[in-house]
């Protein structure tokens, strides 16, 4: 989903926190990393190598998390200012969930509504993708509510409730089949849905919460029931027809 040509985002121009209190022992003095930030020839980065690595993940990836990245997610809690100020210098914002303890970047939208230069690109969700944002969803918080913490989910069940919404015109059942097979394989490639030891059973991530609010699945809902009942009257799209929202960023 994702493909990193950002390039080096580190702008010698910020002024970044010298050091953090970490970085200092008990006599004052800074540690070997703090001491020199230069990692390569030439190097007028100002951050630390922990520092670097988290902001490369912030970019490369959709978010990072305390349970899949437990290093960075600390390394970002801890600076989480200067960390914030890089993106900011490409239009980017830094949003911490600290109840699900994910991070992610966004858009940064200008005040009078101009939009900014981007690294991101608006990549739709395919029919196949949406329904199973809602699914995963709707079955995360059901069962939250009712006390589990990780919450678990076979593909055969996934792709049997996609093909609930299959257009009752539609005849090509192994083309559909194949679609959401791949609308699985994108959320995990996304880290939606996260791989067990079981290539057959996947864990929901609880940025699911993040990226579809109570709004925006009352949208989803609306869109889908929608989409059905065009369906039904033979007035809808084809089967494979990407959506145009919501839509996913993505680095280009």
């Amino acid at each position: 989903m994702t493909k990193n040509r950002a390039g080096d985002v580190a702008d010698s121009s910020i002024a970044p926190e010298p050091y953090l209190e970490g970085d200092v022992d008990r006599d004052g003095h800074l540690d070997a990393e703090a001491e020199s930030l230069s990692l390569f020839e030439g190097d007028e980065g100002g951050l630390t190598l922990a520092q670097r690595k988290t902001l490369v993940l912030l970019m490369k990836h959709r978010y990072i998390s305390a349970a899949q990245q437990p290093a960075e997610w600390r390394t970002l809690l801890e600076s989480t200012r200067v960390l914030k100020a890089r993106l900011n210098d490409v239009f980017l914002d830094l949003q911490v969930d600290l109840h699900y303890e994910v991070a992610f970047k966004r858009q940064a939208v200008a005040e009078g509504g101009d939009r900014f230069p981007t690294l991101l690109y608006d990549a739709a969700y395919t029919r196949e993708e949406t329904v199973l944002l809602v699914l995963l969803r709707q079955r995360f918080r059901s069962e939250r509510a009712n006390g589990h913490e990780i919450v678990l989910v076979d593909r055969d069940n996934l792709l049997d409730n996609v093909g609930h919404f299959r257009p009752e015109h539609a005849t090509d059942r192994s083309g559909d089949l194949r679609r959401a097979g791949g609308a699985i394989e994108s959320l995990v490639k996304a880290r939606v849905l996260l791989k067990t030891s079981d290539p057959d059973r996947f864990r929901i991530s609880p940025v699911i919460e993040v990226l579809l609010p109570v709004e925006r699945l009352a949208e989803l809902l609306e869109w889908l029931v929608s989409a059905n009942a065009g369906a039904h009257t033979g007035t809808s799209t084809s089967a494979d027809d990407s959506v145009r929202e919501p839509e996913q960023e993505s680095l280009v």
